[in-house]
């Protein structure tokens, strides 16, 4: 069965990295060099590569496998360094699009000004590929809420396939900013205009946070002085894993539709914390376990969360698990019962069967099993009253704003995009609590209600 298409678009400086590693991630698992051409001996992974590439066949007979990617930034230096690099060969020549003067980390240049310029040739590389997929499920984008092109022309870009693509899956891998890894001092509005935008035109987004990949490389890789490549590396792990379902055939797998369906219990909670076990020192490898159970607990355990945020104060509405290798289904959808019963307060009692299980029979490349988990957790509010309180602080003083309205935008947007995810999380602290609530209206409705209700019509007569 042939795969139903992906494209990928990777907007500025972190998008583009990510992407990058992203991508010779996917050509290792599919058994492809650096351009394109197959080297692998397995028929699985050339079985559905058509999902993220297209097949080229050429005179000399051997085929040739083009990614279905967009690469832009507002500023040429990065996609020249992608066309002079080791994968230059590898990306269609017409997919890279780049500006001149840059977004210099201001929100308002990617969506009103430069960004606003370039988009039109952004959607007219997006049709083409679009119009080269058979059956097209929809865009994924990567991009950082932190800056300039990744959130700024990111956010434009999203609303204008919402527009062109109204039926097409939209999924976003976001780069959240963090206080304590924090590069610019604007950050805070950049991410919270972008999550003002993401609420209403992506359909899933993958949160991944600064803060949780440091730690995690620090704590559970034991690497000192993490560089850009190690982080990139720990995403590009866990991109590969959420897609694997969709990349080779397996049991209990689908599109993103599906995906999403038993992920997304209302419409505007579509933000996902992922997880990746196993995580060690490589110098360790020979001393772990790998037991399913173990990886089960590993994807549930904050240590292994790409979201700096404690899953312990919040409660799981949904969530998704997808084991890689060699596992037995009934071993794997055990180990995830267990836990879910072992942590049941910890889990939304109002929606049953709420972690769903899949397997792929390939593994990681150089692991001979791994998990990757999808969490739609209540706890994730934690991350965005961070982001909120930093925003308030400043835009309460109107620091810094000059460089927003300088470029046309509107200072309205700022207050709308700061009661937008006040809502937010007062919807997360809603349905954390929404068990509580719904044990009590049914007390009330059993006894309480009937008698002053009868009374106030005695009064009325």
């Amino acid at each position: 069965m042939p795969g139903r298409e992906i494209i990928n678009l990777q907007f500025g400086q972190a998008g583009n990295q990510i992407g990058e590693t992203f991508w010779n991630t996917l050509l290792l698992e599919h058994g492809l060099d650096q351009s394109g051409g197959y080297v692998g001996n397995d028929p699985l992974q050339t079985a559905r590569a058509d999902v993220y590439f297209t097949e080229v066949t050429q005179s000399n007979s051997r085929p040739k496998y083009v990614p279905r990617s967009i690469q832009v930034d507002l500023e040429a230096g990065v996609c020249n360094r992608i066309k002079s690099g080791p994968l230059g060969k590898l990306f269609r020549p017409d997919s890279f699009i780049a500006g001149e003067s840059g977004a210099g980390n201001n929100w308002a240049k990617g969506y009103y000004t430069e960004g606003a310029e370039l988009v039109d040739s952004l959607l007219e590389a997006t049709r083409l590929q679009a119009e080269g997929a058979d059956c097209l499920q929809g865009f994924q984008i990567i991009h950082s809420l932190g800056g300039g092109t990744g959130a700024g022309l990111g956010s434009l870009m999203l609303s204008k396939l919402r527009e062109e693509f109204p039926d097409r899956m939209l999924s976003t891998f976001s780069i959240l900013p963090s206080p304590k890894v924090s590069e610019t001092i604007v950050e805070p509005y950049n991410a919270m205009l972008s999550i003002h935008q993401l609420l209403d035109s992506s359909d899933l987004t993958v949160c991944i946070d600064n803060e949780a990949l440091y730690n995690i490389t620090t704590g559970l890789l034991k690497i000192k002085a993490p560089s850009f490549p190690d982080l990139n590396s720990l995403i590009a792990k866990v991109m590969c894993g959420v897609s694997t379902s969709l990349r080779f055939p397996g049991q209990l797998n689908g599109d993103m539709r599906k995906l999403a369906m038993n992920l997304i219990p209302f419409p505007r909670l579509h933000f996902l914390m992922p997880s990746y076990a196993p995580i060690f020192d490589p110098k360790a490898q020979a001393y772990q376990g790998t037991s399913i159970s173990e990886l089960t607990a590993a994807l549930f355990d904050r240590k292994n969360l790409l979201v700096a945020c404690d899953p312990r104060f919040g409660r799981y509405l949904t969530a998704a698990t997808i084991f890689r290798g060699n596992v037995a289904s009934r071993e794997a959808e055990y180990a995830v019962h267990d836990l879910q019963k072992r942590n049941s307060q910890h889990f939304v009692e109002w929606i049953p069967d709420n972690v769903s299980v899949s397997l792929v029979s390939v593994p990681p490349v150089g692991q001979k099993q791994a998990a990757i988990g999808l969490a739609n957790s209540t706890s994730i509010q934690e991350v965005f009253q961070r982001s909120l309180e930093v925003f308030s602080a400043m835009y309460k003083r109107r620091a810094f704003l000059h460089w927003y309205t300088g470029e046309g935008m509107d200072p309205m947007e700022f207050s709308e995009a700061e009661s937008n995810t006040q809502d937010l999380i007062a919807e997360y602290q809603q349905y954390q609590e929404a068990g509580v609530d719904y044990e009590d209206e049914e007390y009330v409705e059993e006894g309480d209600l009937e008698e002053p209700q009868y009374d106030q019509y005695e009064e009325d007569q």
